[in-house]
């Protein structure tokens, strides 16, 4: 399945790329909650995550955690939190909010960060999560 995720992975689409490695990707949320939300997918594309085969679902997990750990160094917060819906595009994705309240984890409420934002922050953020991977 060609997903609008699976373009942003090989490149047709661009991203504000902060991770990648052999089975995942890493990219800012262009319609975030937060400064700083992320969206962690997958490589390959499966519509929910929990059809992902159990290694593979482990191995997302484990680079979440890594981005997380890589966005505290980052950003400001109180927590990242962690939400998997998955109904906005067909492909699973976990997204890594950073929060100071409830409310920002909610979906109710969107920054614009400006696009200078956006490229600074996904190269900070790169820095940081590099070192955890």
């Amino acid at each position: 399945m060609e997903t609008l995720f699976k373009k942003i992975i090989k490149g047709v689409l661009p991203s504000y790329k902060v991770a990648e490695d052999a089975s995942c990707y890493a990219f800012l949320d262009i319609n975030p909650n937060a400064k700083g939300h992320v969206l962690c997918v997958p490589k390959k594309a499966v519509d929910r995550l929990f059809d992902l085969p159990e290694a593979e679902y482990h191995q997302l997990m484990d680079f979440a955690r890594k981005v997380a750990l890589g966005m505290r160094e980052v950003i400001p917060c109180k927590r990242i939190a962690l939400s998997v819906i998955g109904l906005e595009v067909p492909h699973a994705h976990i997204h890594l909010i950073p929060i100071q309240n409830m409310q920002e984890a909610t979906f109710q409420t969107r920054v614009q960060p400006t696009e200078e934002e956006f490229v600074s922050l996904a190269a900070s953020l790169q820095k940081a999560v590099a070192k955890q991977l």
